[in-house]
C-alpha cells in the first residue's frame, strides 16, 4: 500500500515538474528551474522507490497517467489551454485506465 501512495505522489511531483518546466522558459526563469529540479528528483525518486514493489510497466503507467491526466487539468483550469469536453472526456479515460490498473493488481 505504500508504494501506491508513493506512485500517486509521484505522479502528482510529474506533473509539478512538467509544468514548472513550461513556465521556466528554456531554464532562463531560476524560480521555475529550481521547482522543476526539485519535483524532477521527488518525482523520479517514488518512481523507482514504487518499482521496487510494483511491476515496472504498471507503476509506469499509473505514474504518467497521472502525471498527465493533472497536467492537462491546470492548464485548462488556469486557462493556458482550452477546456473542451472531448479533453474532459479523456482525462476520464486516463483516470479510468489507471483505476483500472490498480484494480487488476
Amino acid at each position: 500500500m505504500l508504494a501506491w501512495f508513493v506512485l500517486i505522489i509521484s505522479g502528482v511531483m510529474e506533473a509539478v515538474w512538467a509544468t514548472a518546466l513550461g513556465r521556466s522558459v528554456g531554464f532562463s526563469k531560476s524560480g521555475p528551474t529550481v521547482v522543476f529540479v526539485v519535483a524532477l528528483v521527488l518525482s523520479m525518486a517514488g518512481l523507482g522507490f514504487a518499482m521496487r514493489t510494483l511491476p515496472v510497466g504498471t507503476s509506469y503507467a499509473v505514474w504518467v497517467g497521472i502525471g498527465a491526466a493533472l497536467t492537462v487539468t491546470y492548464a485548462m483550469a488556469t486557462g493556458a489551454e482550452t477546456a473542451s469536453v472531448l479533453k474532459v472526456l479523456c482525462i476520464l479515460a486516463i483516470i479510468g485506465g489507471v483505476i483500472g490498473l490498480k484494480l487488476a493488481h
